[in-house]
C-alpha cells in the first residue's frame, strides 16, 4: 500500500503539504514555518544481534521532529516496510498531534526494520534489547529527553524490556519507569493504555455527533446509533474502536478488512467474534464462520455505502486511484496517513467528510500522558483521594434518603463509589477529546481560507507551537 504503487507523493511529503496548506492561512514567517516543518534530528543504528547461530545486522531509526518541548514522544514500530522517510513522517505527526491536543511534548518515532513474526520471542527479547542499548547510548531514550511508546509490531511486552534494559544500564534514574510509556500495569503501566487510542476514536466520533451542523455537512443527522460502520485493520485500535462503537454506541459494524481480505454483512457482524476468531486461528478473517461474505479481495469493501469508514492500519490506503470510488460519509483516520494528499482533495470534493488523524487518534499519547505523569509522581491516581470521594457520595445519598426521598439502588451503584484510576483515566481522555475538537470546528467554521478539519487541526497545532518558541525567546 505503498504511495509509489499509486504513483504519489510520498507518506512524508502528504504530511508535510498538510503543513504546507495549513500554514498559508496562518502570518507566520517563511524561516520560521520551513523550521518547524522539518525534522530535526534522526539517529540511525546498525547492530548485529546472533540468531540460531549466525550473526545477522539489523536497522532502526529514531527520529526527533520537534523538541520545542520535553520529552519528545513517539511509539517505535517494528516492522518489515519501515524506513526512515516513515519513521520522519510519523515523528512530524506525533509534533502537532501534541500540540493540538495540548499535551506537552515534543513530537517523536522510532522504527526498526524487521519482520517480528519470523522470530521466536528470546530472539525478539534479544533484538529489542539491543536496539533498546544503541538508543539509550545516545539519549534517545530517557524519562527527561525521549520517550517511546508502542506502535506496529510492538507492545506492553516490548515496553517491558526496554525499562528493563534501561534500568541495568541507568540504575540511578529514580524515575526510570517514565523512560517509556504502554508498559504493563505491574511494572509502571495505566489501566486504560492499550485501550486509548480506540477508545480516542470513539470519543472524538461521539464529540462531532454532538454537533448537528457538523453531522448535517456530512449528510447524516442523530447520534452514532444504528450507524453503518466499515473498519479497516482489526489490530489494537481497530479492535477496540469497533468494540465499543458495538456496544457502547449501538453502532452497526457491516464489514471488518483485514490482511488475509473482508467480511461483510450489511446486518452486521459481532466484532468479539471476530477477534477471537482472529486469535484462534492465528491469521485475519477468512473462514470465519456465520453468513458474512467474505472478500478475498479487502479494498474493494473500502468502496462499499457506509456512513462511517474507519481506516485503522496502515497509512496511503484511501489513494487517488480509489478516492472516487469511496461512498462513505465520513472517512474517521484511526490510523496514521490512511489518506493520502491527492485523495483528501477527491473525497472532499464529493463531500466527505474526513476527522483528520493528528486529532482522532491522539488518545494513545494522551493516555501515555497520563502514565508519564503518574511515573513521575510515583502514585497511582485516585489512591489519595478515591475513598475520602466514596465516603462523601455515601453522606449526600444518606442525606437525601434522610428527607424522605429514597435512592434507587442502581444510581446508588453508580455514584456511590470513588473514581478509580481507569475511571479518572476515562475521564481525562474524553475532556481532552471534546476540547481539542470543538477547537477545531471553531477554527473551521470561523475562518474562510480553512476549508477541512486538517487544515483546522494543523493551523492550532502549528499556532502553539510558535506560542512556545515565543515563550522561549526563539520567535518574536
Amino acid at each position: 500500500m505503498g504511495s509509489s504503487t499509486h504513483n504519489e507523493v510520498s507518506f512524508k511529503d502528504s504530511v508535510n503539504l498538510s503543513f504546507d496548506k495549513a500554514v498559508a492561512t496562518l502570518d507566520v514567517a517563511p524561516g520560521m514555518s520551513n523550521y518547524i516543518r522539518n525534522v530535526n534530528n534522526v539517529y540511525q543504528v546498525r547492530f548485529p544481534v546472533k540468531i540460531k547461530g549466525n550473526i545477522e545486522t539489523f536497522i532502526g531509526w529514531r527520529a526527533v521532529h520537534s523538541d520545542h518541548k520535553l520529552p519528545a514522544k513517539g511509539g517505535i514500530r517494528f516492522a518489515p516496510h519501515v524506513n526512515q522517510d516513515e519513521v520522519e513522517a510519523l515523528a512530524a505527526l506525533m509534533t502537532y498531534k501534541c500540540a493540538l491536543v495540548d499535551v506537552p511534548f515534543g513530537g517523536s518515532k522510532g522504527g526498526l526494520l524487521i519482520n517480528p513474526q519470523q522470530y521466536e520471542r528470546f530472539e525478539m527479547e534479544a533484538i529489542t534489547r539491543r536496539f533498546a542499548y544503541e538508543l539509550i547510548q545516545k539519549d534517545y531514550i530517557g524519562s527527561g529527553t525521549n520517550v517511546p511508546a508502542p506502535d506496529m509490531g510492538t507492545g506492553q511486552r516490548e515496553m517491558a524490556w526496554i525499562v528493563g534494559t534501561y534500568m541495568a544500564h541507568k540504575p540511578g534514574d529514580i524515575n526510570h519507569l517514565a523512560c517509556v510509556t504502554g508498559k504493563p500495569v505491574t511494572m509502571g503501566g495505566i489501566a486504560g493504555r492499550v485501550e486509548a487510542t480506540g477508545r480516542g476514536v470513539v470519543f472524538g466520533l461521539r464529540e462531532f455527533f454532538r454537533h448537528p451542523e457538523d453531522v448535517k455537512r456530512a449528510r447524516m443527522e442523530g447520534n452514532l446509533e444504528g450507524k453503518s460502520v466499515i473498519i479497516q485493520g482489526l489490530g489494537n485500535v481497530g479492535y477496540h474502536t469497533a468494540k465499543i462503537l458495538q456496544e457502547e454506541d449501538g453502532a452497526n459494524i457491516i464489514a471488518i478488512i483485514e490482511f488475509d481480505g473482508a467480511i461483510y454483512n450489511p446486518k452486521g457482524i459481532n466484532v468479539e467474534e471476530v477477534f477471537l476468531h482472529k486469535i484462534a486461528s492465528g491469521k485475519g478473517v477468512k473462514d470465519f464462520p456465520g453468513d458474512s461474505q467474505f472478500f478475498a479481495n479487502g479494498a474493494e469493501v473500502l468502496e462499499k455505502e457506509c456512513d462511517i469508514l474507519i481506516p485503522a492500519a496502515m497509512e496511503g490506503v484511501i489513494h487517488k486511484d480509489n478516492a472516487d470510488r469511496i461512498k462513505a460519509k465520513v472517512v474517521a483516520e484511526a490510523a496514521n496517513g490512511p489518506v493520502t494528499f491527492s485523495a483528501e482533495s477527491t473525497l472532499e470534493g464529493n463531500g466527505v467528510v474526513i476527522i483528520p488523524d493528528v486529532y482522532l487518534n491522539s488518545g494513545g499519547v494522551t493516555v501515555s500522558y497520563f502514565e508519564w505523569i503518574k511515573n513521575l509522581s510515583h502514585i497511582r491516581f485516585g489512591r489519595m483521594q478515591r475513598r475520602y470521594e466514596e465516603t462523601q457520595n455515601k453522606l449526600i445519598i444518606k442525606a437525601i434518603e434522610a428527607s424522605g426521598h429514597p435512592v434507587a439502588k442502581d444510581i446508588v451503584d453508580k455514584i456511590g463509589h470513588g473514581a478509580s484510576e481507569l475511571d479518572l483515566v476515562r475521564s481525562g481522555l474524553d475532556d481532552t477529546m471534546c476540547n481539542a475538537f470543538q477547537q477545531i470546528r471553531e477554527r473551521y467554521w470561523a475562518k474562510e481560507n480553512v476549508t477541512s478539519y486538517r487544515t483546522a487541526a494543523m493551523s492550532l497545532s502549528i499556532e502553539k507551537i510558535l506560542n512556545s518558541y515565543n515563550a522561549l525567546g526563539i520567535y518574536p
